[in-house]
């Protein structure tokens, strides 16, 4: 945790309400989202119990398994989520845009919007990859066939899972995730987690605190868990109850209709709670305008989704249930790059987040006293324009002379540091020699260099291109990873009495 998180958290507790720690939205809201409040069975490995899913605050669509033990009833669940999700992927597969590649040589086509689904809490986002996980190999032909939907929304549920994992994305989001992102409350990290206790710091009833009223969310009298484990009290004294009511009702319809209105109004009064907090946290987050680099950011998730829904249509496989060495040293260079990219774009997006890099060092903030703009460097072969300009700052400057430093305000210039002067006041002087983002001629355009007066933010934070490493092709992967990655098979589909997992 920073300093600055630090201190907000010591603020909310103090004020009784969640304090702010970003101007803008980091990620990207969709005009209509797809909300998912999943439960599972306690006991049993990833079970679905329930789901409430829609696309709208009024079109929730109830799905239940009344005995999710039952191998064909938890499959039939996936068919029903699958004829709810697949219809809301298409949607987004009509309009194309064409985009340059090549440096204009070529163009390439992706979908001008993509789906975004929104979840609770973390455990959702592990409950999607595990079901996707657990429905994608599964045959719809030979013994014991799934409905043909059931594999396409498995390969569906793992590529958001995947996406989940890259830093930025907001193809699928997890609710106290992205609020706890632009607010920090006065509570644990652990009880951030709970969605209700979150939005309790966030946004609580009047004549309560933030405390007070976190504390009376995580009653579960007042309101159930999010999702996807449920009160162990509800299991033993409502739940089991009402399953093991279906279970005796047999063959029986008139009792097994019975039975089975009683266990969805228990779990649709589980539900019905959390699918009102998921839209309230939404609008909360509508609230904050949208940061500068979230739509570069969302592109990538468009392209994403393109490039997975053209390997569907071109038949391609599922996902290997484990990645080769090669795919998995490129998963992981990939993550590591979307990772640095991801903190780099927020703190040029937010100046609260880049007082955090302040305060650590890597940013400093100062006026232009002095500016050279017109200067020219004719030491070389031929002359190029590289002004100078003096800031003073009264914040540390441990940058070295020679360092690269940047500008959020003007990215794609660099300044490298000539002198660091400190002074006797407090204030250190800083000198700078500008390059790029001034054009190709000797005369500097108006903007491009600060101003005498202005005051500027300087980092040595880098937004600029990360070249990718040099792998093997995974036919080429040495034997001392493995090999080449063979073919890798579905598994066989288990008997009806085997446990889903």
């Amino acid at each position: 945790m920073s300093t600055l998180r630090a201190l907000a958290r010591a603020q909310a507790v103090a004020s009784g309400r969640a304090q702010p720690v970003a101007t803008v939205r980091h990620l990207h809201l969709s005009e209509r989202p797809l909300v998912l409040v999943p439960l599972a069975l306690a006991g049993e490995a990833n079970a679905p119990l329930a789901a409430m899913v829609g696309a709208a605050p009024d079109d929730a669509r109830l799905l239940v398994v009344p005995q999710p033990r039952n191998r064909d009833q938890r499959f039939a669940f996936a068919a029903e989520l699958a004829a709810i999700v697949l219809p809301y992927l298409d949607e987004f597969r009509d309009l194309t845009e064409a985009v340059p590649v090549d440096r204009g040589r070529d163009v390439r086509h992706r979908y001008v919007d993509a789906p975004q689904l929104l979840v609770p809490n973390p455990a959702g986002i592990t409950f999607l990859r595990l079901f996707g996980r657990s429905t994608r190999f599964r045959r719809t032909d030979g013994d014991y066939p799934v409905h043909q939907s059931v594999p396409l929304l498995g390969r569906w549920l793992t590529f958001f899972a995947e996406r989940a994992e890259q830093p930025g994305s907001s193809a699928l989001l997890a609710l106290t995730e992205a609020l706890t992102l632009h607010w920090t409350t006065g509570q644990s990290v652990v009880e951030d987690l709970h969605l209700p206790a979150v939005l309790g710091w966030l946004d609580p009833p009047a004549g309560l605190t933030g405390a007070e009223a976190a504390a009376r969310a995580e009653d579960p009298a007042h309101c159930p868990p999010a999702g996807p484990a449920t009160d162990p009290d509800f299991d033993n004294r409502r739940l089991a109850p009402a399953i093991e009511a279906y279970t005796r009702a047999g063959d029986d319809p008139a009792a097994r209709a019975a039975a089975y209105d009683e266990l969805a109004g228990l779990l649709r009064d589980q539900l019905a709670p959390t699918w009102e907090l998921m839209w309230r946290g939404v609008g909360l987050l509508r609230t904050l305008p949208a940061g500068a680099r979230v739509a570069g950011r969302w592109a990538g998730d468009r392209d994403a989704f393109t490039a997975h829904a053209e390997h569907v249509d071109a038949g391609g496989g599922p996902q290997p249930r484990r990645d080769g060495a090669v795919a998995a040293a490129l998963r992981l260079q990939r993550l590591e790059r979307a990772s640095t990219a991801w903190a780099v774009q927020r703190a040029y997006d937010d100046p609260l987040v880049m007082a955090e890099h302040r305060l650590s060092g890597e940013a400093f903030v100062g006026e232009v006293t002095l500016a050279d703009p017109a200067r020219v460097d004719d030491s070389g072969k031929r002359p190029v324009l590289r002004p100078r300009i003096q800031v003073v700052t009264t914040e540390p400057v441990p940058m070295p002379v020679g360092a690269r430093l940047y500008s959020p305000q003007r990215p794609a210039q660099k300044a490298t540091v000539v002198f660091v002067t400190p002074g006797a006041d407090g204030k250190t002087e800083v000198v700078l020699e500008l390059s790029g983002g001034m054009g190709r001629g000797l005369t500097a355009p108006p903007g491009s260099v600060p101003e005498v007066g202005e005051r500027i933010c300087l980092t040595s934070l880098s937004d600029g291109f990360l070249p990718g490493g040099a792998f093997p092709a995974p036919e080429e992967t040495p034997w001392t990873h493995g090999g080449p990655p063979g073919t890798a098979a579905a598994p066989p589909d288990p008997a009806p009495a085997e446990d889903w997992s």
